[in-house]
């Protein structure tokens, strides 16, 4: 098990305008290395998810990886793009893109992270195994960080549950006067908080 006091953490809480780190990447799209940062998404006023996995040539993360592939398109449809990120070099990314075939048909950016640095400042390195935890954060178009979430190495993430919530964040970032409920899917009611609601959301929640 990993010692929870091995994952550093700069103290970075939702709300917070993240920090533009560079950061070189695989592009499987066009089969190019490259060079990126995070400030070019806010300039494309795009969300951004963020997806850290512990490392390339592994079991679960190929799996991971597959899975949020299989949802690239209608992500990008509702303006959010993906970068995957480990403490793997950019090398190491297109051997493992060339070998495993389930990432045949990635097309988002795979960054690197070899020192650590960026998984740190999110709070997902464990310093002994000199990994990420598998961590997805969510940013906004204006580079505030709203969403994140942390799984064990053991314990594989849901795509169609980010796309899920994604839905839901671009909708309420459109519409800041309305809130989205429990298991919302896109084309559902959603409600408006007021005073009138209080101890009354049984009236305008439809129970599934």
């Amino acid at each position: 098990m990993v010692n929870i006091n091995t994952c550093t953490s700069s103290g970075l809480q939702l709300g917070t305008l993240i920090k533009n780190f560079k950061f070189s990447s695989y592009n499987p799209d066009v089969d190019k290395f490259e060079e990126h940062s995070f400030s070019e998404y806010v300039l494309a006023q795009k969300w951004l998810v963020l997806f850290f996995y512990p490392a390339d040539f592994t079991f679960v993360c190929p799996t991971e990886l597959y899975d949020i592939s299989s949802c690239y398109g209608e992500l990008q449809k509702n303006n959010v793009e993906v970068v995957s990120m480990s403490t793997d070099t950019k090398f190491s990314h297109l051997a493992w893109y060339k070998a495993e075939e389930l990432l045949h048909d990635i097309k988002f950016q795979m960054g690197a992270d070899p020192t650590g640095e960026i998984a740190s400042y999110f709070g997902v390195y464990d310093s002994d195994a000199g990994t990420a935890l598998r961590g997805t954060f969510i940013i906004n178009p204006e580079g505030i960080l709203v969403g994140s979430e942390i799984n064990y190495y053991n314990v594989g993430r849901n795509a169609t549950e980010l796309l899920r919530k994604m839905k839901a964040y671009t909708y309420v970032y459109k519409n800041p006067h309305h809130v989205c409920p429990a298991a919302w899917e896109e084309g559902e009611g959603v409600l408006t908080p007021s005073e009138a609601l209080v101890g009354r959301v049984s009236n305008n929640f439809e129970v599934k």
